[in-house]
């Protein structure tokens, strides 16, 4: 009995291994795999010293690392374990020819309650640092991401020495209210306010004062003295640009999303919301004491905020006590906004380098390509429509629609979305509503002018692309601004901040076709509408630029019908308890081309 028992659920278990071998398309062929299965669970954390309900990946908040090298496939099995439907997003990840994996609204449907999913794609000649989110319902708000590195292929060097560690902060402002009752002061019409701290790692401030409550736990970091650490930092918080810093430490800025950088030193570093930098840092103090990690507000009143602060610990191994006394200072003073944005056009791009093939990542020479379309996004303070408090691009508050736009395109179905975006703003228009996205010509060159008339500093990403941002400056953009444009070595990424009464002009080649998302990460703008979608279709398609549906797509909306019903008993029952053992049997089968995370 007990015989048949363990054969009926090692026959369950190896169903469901097999199962989701063929769903990730599994091959003994070709690039390697990075395997992962993430669960996605509620649980209760007090990071601020206050009893929550944080959104966890594998029982971890933040989630665990996904690390890959470039060209590998990633395939990540998600099992949604919340009350209210989820996604995935891939920050900086570009999907090649494959729209369908990215993981937000206009392009998925979501994954139901107790329903799994399973991503398939491939870090197509990337490299660098990125994090995932969930992307629906104000999630992130509520934790649920985690950090991705990918590494260059052994035959491509490195622009500096193999440091001796690796070490990701994901740094957040924070609230204590969870992201469901955060989405209600929204949808009442209300601001958020100041948020209750800034998180790193998931855990609250170093009682640096007394102004922190006791018992808060702490991030703390254990280095070893003469040693140089790679330091990746993410912004995956709500809407607060953070400083941030390591006491008596030089932050050598060396890549960006991506993009290797020239080599830079600073004291300090602005940070924005969705944004992923990696700095060298060498452990070349005395250990007289620990160093403080700071992570603080900016482009706020910073008096006011001084309590949103986040502190963690830099630990030397042979640490003689404990910091003591004020955090360090930034060295740029947010009322001298133009010596704020110095830093960030000191970035530029590390043309000697070699990125993720062995060609120079500089060598493509994009200022000499004509553009062949404009378009300027602005952003204004939220205004109310219909009743409700709503924010726009060019005016239109963008609506998802029911049925993704890919699905729509893929089963033909009409009316789903319209191609009437404004390339410029229409101030002749009231504020609208709408399902209204670009339609953009494959292979086209184009560049987005980000205008900020709101009152807040803005990120905004673009998602399948990587951009060049030629420009950055305060007032209103115009036509002959184009001649201060850095046409040589202009930093390329997929998310850049846009100051308040400011402009940045960024340029992209529109060489991945696809639906793709342009939005503000700030969540409150995105919640509220801030963003739209870019349409582009390649009219001779033959398979080689768009790799089409896959097997495993969700239906929703119009297609509702075409959905199965999935068979989540047995899986749940699996996944709950026999995890190791799946990963075990998977591993057994794969360990010749795949590793796990």
């Amino acid at each position: 009995m007990a015989a048949a028992s363990f054969l009926s659920r090692f026959s369950m278990i190896w169903a469901f291994v097999i199962t989701l071998a063929i769903l990730a398309g599994f091959t003994l062929a070709g690039d390697p795999f990075v395997s992962c299965v993430f669960e996605i669970t509620y649980i209760t954390a007090s990071p601020l010293g206050v009893p929550q309900q944080v959104i966890a990946v594998n029982g971890k908040f933040p989630g665990p690392v996904i690390t890959a090298t470039t060209n590998y496939n990633v395939d990540v099995s998600v099992f949604n374990r919340l009350d209210e439907p989820l996604l995935l997003a891939w920050n900086g990840i570009e999907m090649r020819r494959n729209s369908w994996q990215d993981g937000v609204l206009g392009t998925n449907c979501p994954i139901p309650p107790q329903w799994n999913f399973t991503y398939s794609f491939q870090v197509k000649d990337q490299i660098g640092s990125f994090f995932y989110f969930p992307s629906l319902h104000f999630q992130r708000a509520s934790g649920g991401f985690g950090p991705i590195v990918i590494n260059n292929r052994d035959l491509i060097p490195i622009p500096f020495s193999k440091p001796d560690g690796d070490i990701s902060f994901m740094i957040g402002d924070w609230y204590t209210h969870n992201h469901t009752a955060l989405r209600s002061v929204l949808d009442s019409g209300e601001e958020l306010g100041m948020p209750d701290g800034v998180l790193i790692n998931g855990k609250g401030p170093y009682k640096y004062n007394t102004t922190v409550p006791d018992g808060i736990q702490y991030e703390t970091v254990n280095v070893d003295p003469g040693k140089t650490y790679r330091i990746r930092v993410h912004n995956v918080g709500v809407s607060t640009s953070l400083n941030f810093r390591i006491q008596n430490h030089k932050l050598l800025l060396v890549e960006t999303e991506g993009r290797y950088t020239s080599q830079t030193n600073f004291t300090d570093f602005d940070i924005h919301v969705g944004q992923s930098y990696s700095f060298l840092v060498t452990m070349d103090q005395n250990a007289s004491s620990d160093y403080y990690i700071v992570a603080s507000a900016r482009f706020v009143n910073e008096t006011e905020w001084q309590r949103v602060t986040g502190v963690g610990i830099l630990h030397y191994s042979n640490s003689k006590g404990h910091t003591s006394g004020p955090l360090p200072l930034p060295a740029t003073d947010v009322s001298h906004p133009w010596s704020v944005m110095n830093q960030q056009r000191a970035i530029k791009q590390n043309t000697s380098a070699s990125g993720a093939r062995p060609n120079p990542q500089g060598s493509y020479h994009y200022g000499q390509i004509n553009i062949t379309d404009t378009y300027i996004l602005r952003s204004m303070p939220p205004t109310k429509i219909n009743g409700s408090l709503r924010s726009t691009l060019n005016g239109v508050s963008f609506l998802n629609p029911s049925t993704p736009m890919t699905l729509a395109d893929k089963h033909r179905l009409k009316g789903v979305y319209k191609l009437d975006f404004p390339s410029r703003p229409v101030d002749s228009k009231p504020p609208r509503l709408g399902s209204s996205i670009i339609n953009a010509t494959y292979k086209g060159f184009i560049q987005v002018i980000f205008q900020n008339n709101d009152t807040k500093l803005q990120t905004f990403h673009i998602d399948g692309y990587s951009f060049y941002v030629v420009a950055m400056d305060f007032g209103n953009w115009t036509e002959d601004r184009k001649g201060s444009y850095n046409n040589w070595d202009a930093i390329s990424r997929s998310t850049i901040e846009v100051y308040p009464g400011a402009w940045t002009a960024v340029l992209i080649s529109l060489d991945n076709v696809g639906v793709w998302n342009i939005r503000a990460e700030n969540l409150d703008r995105w919640y509220l509408g801030q963003e739209t979608y870019m349409r582009i279709i390649n009219p001779e398609e033959n398979g080689k630029t768009d790799m089409g549906q896959p097997q495993n797509a969700l239906y929703c909306g119009a297609l509702r019908s075409m959905q199965k019903e999935q068979l989540r008993s047995s899986a749940t029952s699996i996944l709950n308890g026999q995890l190791n053992l799946i990963l075990t049997f998977m591993m057994l089968l794969f360990a010749s081309v795949t590793t796990f995370c």
